[in-house]
């Protein structure tokens, strides 16, 4: 990948996503050598939870909720679109702005 010929913008935005990905990836990673153990430990005739003493469970993260809106000229304030709607964009709204100009 050449990220040479992303804007910031981009970059940004592949910045916020890679946390998730890795997180995501780490857990499915572990949720698969998880089943080839109890795989093994079956083939041999034992549950995993015989061999270790107690049950094995892996959670899988839920990952954060991308940002839908954003604020034109303070890119520090942002917003998913869930749960109440922040000051600022009740002021946007109130002054006439459109909420569709808002999104990411």
């Amino acid at each position: 990948m050449d990220l040479s010929s992303l804007t910031v913008a981009q970059l940004r935005d592949l910045q916020q996503q890679i946390p998730a990905e890795l997180k995501r990836r780490e857990a499915q990673d572990k949720a698969n050598i998880l089943n080839e153990v109890r795989a093994f430990a079956k083939a041999r005739g034992f549950a995993l939870e015989e061999l270790v003493g107690k049950e094995v469970k892996i959670k899988v993260p839920t990952g954060k909720v991308k940002v839908k809106y954003r604020h034109p000229e303070n890119a520090s304030l942002e917003w998913t679109g869930r749960g109440r709607q922040p000051k600022w964009v009740a002021e946007w709204l109130a002054k006439g702005g459109a909420l569709d100009s808002l999104t990411v």
